[in-house]
C-alpha cells in the first residue's frame, strides 16, 4: 500500500515508454494504474504501524548487535507485547529489561543477554514539495513512512509536588534517535547512529499537547466530511473527552498552572508562550463546533441523550472561552476550503448521453462536406450545449423575455427536437448521397485530371486478318482510350455497356467484347506486344465483375 513509491517508479517508466520506447499501449496502462494509485491515496485509510526501539545489551549477543540500539517497524496492528514475544523467540535465553533508561556498564559488560524494548514515535519530515497546507489523508503517509528521526518522551517530576495540579511541575525528558537510513527501507529495522536528549518545560508541553489535540479534532472532522460513512464512535469519544470536564478536565488545569499572576511574575520570559497557549485554546472552539455539528447529523436515536449533554457542556465551554480569549472562526465546509468545482459545472459534464443535446461540432462532423457553424470549433472539440444556452439571437431574446417555467420546459423540448431533426436530416442526406453514388453512368468524356493512355499501351490483337482497338468506337486517326468508370459495384451486362456508348449490339456482330476493366496499373502491362506470346486463336476473356 505504499502507492507514493509506486507513483515515483511509474513516472520513471512513463518517461521510458513515452520518449525512448514509444510504447503507447504500455504507457496508457501505466497511467491508468497511476490514476488508481492517486485515488487510493485520497480514499483508502491505511493502518499506521508502530515503531519500536530495541537494545541488545550484554556480551552474550553476536557482535553485530551487541550493545547496540535498533529501530524496528512493526507489522500492521501489532502491539508491543506481540512484538516482544516475537523478538524473544529468537533469543530464548535473553532477559527482558523493565526500565526504559539506558543501562549501566555492569549490564553491558555482563555475560548474559538483556533486551530493552519500548515504543517510539516517528517524527514527521515532510518533503519540500508540500510548501502549502494539504489534506491530512496525503500527509498521513509521511507520518509513518520515509522517517529517520524517532523520539521517546518520559515525564519527570521536578520541584515541589502540587497535589491539586500535576501539570505545573511535569517536565518531559525527550530522547531523539536518528537511524542510519530512512524507514521502511530494504529492511524493516536499521541501526541507531546518533542519540541526543532535550528537556521540555511544563508550559512547552502544554502548548504541544493543545496543538496535537486541535490537529486531531480537525483531522477527524475532515475525514468525516470526506467520507460520511465513517463510524461515529471515535468522534464521540474524542469530543466527549475534551468537552466534558468530568472526563479529562480539559484545559482548566493549564489555566490553574500557568495563567496565574504568581507564575507570570516568576517567569516573565514565558509571556509569549502563554499568549500562544491562549490562542490555541481559543482556536479549539470552532473545531469542536464543527465536530459536534457533524456528530448531531449522524447520531442515532439511542445516543441522542448523550449528544444533548455534550451540546450543553460545549455551550458553557464556548461562552467561557470566547469571553476570556476572544472569538475565532473557520470555514464551515470543506468545499469552501478546497475551492472545488461548482456543482453546475460538474453536472454539465456528467449528463447522460440520452438527455444531453448534440453539440454544433458533433452535428456538423456527421457529413464530411459541412463545416462547423460555431466560430472557433474545428469539428474535433466536442462542447456539450447546456439546455439554457442558445446560439441564435431570436432564441436568446425569447429566453430573456419569457420567465414562465412551463414555457421554458416546452422550449427545451422543442430545442432538443430541433437538434434531433437536424441530426436526422444530416443522416438522411448522407444516405441519399451514398445511394446516388451507387448508380453507374458511363461516358466517353475524358477527365482532364487523368492523362490519356500512351499509344504503346494500346493492345492490338490480330484475329481474322483484322485489327481492333481496345475502344469499341469506330476506328479513327487517333486511338481513343476506354471510357472511365467509377470503381463501384457493376451490375450491368456487356450489351448495356455498348448501348450506353451509342452503339447497338446489332451494329457490331463480329466485334469481340472489350477487355476487363483495369484493376491496377500492372493489368495491361503484363501483356506483351509480341505475337509469339499471344496465340492468334486466343480470344479476350469475358467481362468480369469488379468489386470496388
Amino acid at each position: 500500500q505504499m502507492w507514493e513509491e509506486a507513483i515515483a517508479l511509474g513516472k520513471e517508466l512513463a518517461e521510458q515508454y513515452e520518449n525512448e520506447m514509444f510504447d503507447y499501449e504500455q504507457l496508457s496502462e501505466l497511467l491508468r494504474k497511476q490514476a488508481q494509485f492517486y485515488e487510493n491515496i485520497v480514499k483508502v485509510i491505511r493502518p499506521k504501524p508502530d515503531y519500536f526501539a530495541v537494545g541488545y545489551y550484554g556480551q552474550g549477543f553476536p557482535t553485530f548487535i551487541r550493545n547496540k540500539v535498533f529501530i524496528y517497524r512493526g507489522k500492521e496492528y501489532e502491539r508491543r507485547e506481540d512484538f516482544e514475544a516475537r523478538l524473544l523467540t529468537q533469543f530464548p535465553n535473553a532477559e527482558k529489561m523493565k526500565t526504559t533508561s539506558p543501562p549501566g556498564d555492569d549490564i553491558k559488560n555482563s555475560s548474559g543477554q538483556y533486551i530493552q524494548c519500548f515504543t517510539v514515535k516517528p517524527k514527521l519530515d515532510l518533503p519540500s514539495k508540500f510548501h502549502r497546507p494539504v489534506s491530512e489523508q496525503i500527509v498521513s503517509f509521511y507520518r509513518v513512512n520515509e522517517v529517520q528521526r524517532f523520539e521517546y518522551s518520559r515525564p519527570v517530576r521536578r520541584g515541589e509536588k502540587n497535589p491539586d495540579n500535576e501539570f505545573a511541575n511535569m517536565w518531559i525528558e525527550r530522547t531523539i534517535y536518528v537511524t542510519a537510513y530512512k524507514l521502511p527501507g530494504i529492511l524493516r529495522w536499521f541501526e541507531v547512529k546518533s542519540v541526543f536528549m532535550v528537556e521540555i518545560s511544563p508550559l512547552e508541553n502544554a502548548i504541544e499537547t493543545m496543538q496535537l489535540t486541535n490537529d486531531k479534532i480537525n483531522n477527524m472532522v475532515q475525514q468525516h466530511l470526506n467520507d460520511p460513512n465513517l463510524p461515529i464512535n471515535p468522534l464521540s469519544m474524542l469530543l466527549n473527552g475534551i468537552v466534558d470536564p468530568a472526563v479529562m478536565g480539559g484545559f482548566t488545569n493549564y489555566e490553574k498552572a500557568f495563567f496565574t499572576e504568581k507564575y507570570m511574575h516568576e517567569h516573565p520570559e514565558d509571556h509569549d508562550k502563554i499568549e500562544k497557549l491562549k490562542d490555541l485554546i481559543a482556536w479549539q472552539i470552532p473545531f469542536l463546533a464543527e465536530g459536534i455539528r457533524i456528530h448531531g447529523e449522524k447520531v442515532t436515536e439511542a445516543l441522542r441523550p448523550f449528544h444533548e449533554r455534550m451540546e450543553a457542556c460545549f455551550r458553557q465551554l464556548k461562552d467561557k472561552v470566547e469571553k476570556q480569549y476572544g472569538v475565532r472562526a473557520v470555514l464551515s465546509s470543506l468545499d469552501d476550503r478546497r475551492g472545488s468545482r461548482p456543482r453546475s459545472m460538474v453536472r454539465s459534464f456528467t449528463m447522460p448521453s440520452s438527455s444531453r443535446p448534440l453539440s454544433v461540432a458533433s452535428v456538423s462532423s456527421i457529413s464530411s462536406d459541412s463545416t462547423p457553424s460555431r466560430p472557433g470549433s474545428d469539428g474535433f472539440v466536442l462542447e456539450p450545449l447546456l439546455p439554457k444556452k442558445m446560439h441564435s439571437r431570436s432564441q436568446d431574446k425569447l429566453d430573456k423575455d419569457d420567465l414562465d417555467k412551463d414555457k421554458k420546459e416546452k422550449k427545451k423540448e422543442k430545442r432538443n427536437s430541433k437538434h434531433q431533426e437536424i441530426f436526422d436530416k444530416e443522416i438522411k442526406s448522407t444516405d441519399i448521397s451514398l445511394q446516388q453514388s451507387e448508380a453507374v453512368i458511363l461516358s466517353e468524356t475524358i477527365s482532364p485530371l487523368r492523362p490519356q493512355r500512351p499509344k504503346s499501351q494500346v493492345i492490338n490483337i490480330i484475329s481474322s486478318e483484322r485489327r481492333f482497338s481496345v475502344s469499341p468506337s469506330p476506328p479513327s486517326s487517333q486511338v481513343t482510350p476506354p471510357p472511365i468508370t467509377p470503381r463501384t459495384k457493376l451490375s450491368f451486362s456487356i450489351q448495356s455497356n455498348l448501348e450506353l456508348n451509342g452503339m447497338s449490339s446489332s451494329d457490331v456482330p463480329d466485334i469481340p467484347p472489350p477487355l476487363p476493366l483495369k484493376g491496377s496499373m500492372a493489368d495491361y502491362g503484363n501483356l506483351m506486344e509480341s505475337q509469339d506470346l499471344i496465340s492468334p486463336t486466343t480470344s479476350p476473356p469475358a467481362h468480369q465483375r469488379v468489386s470496388p
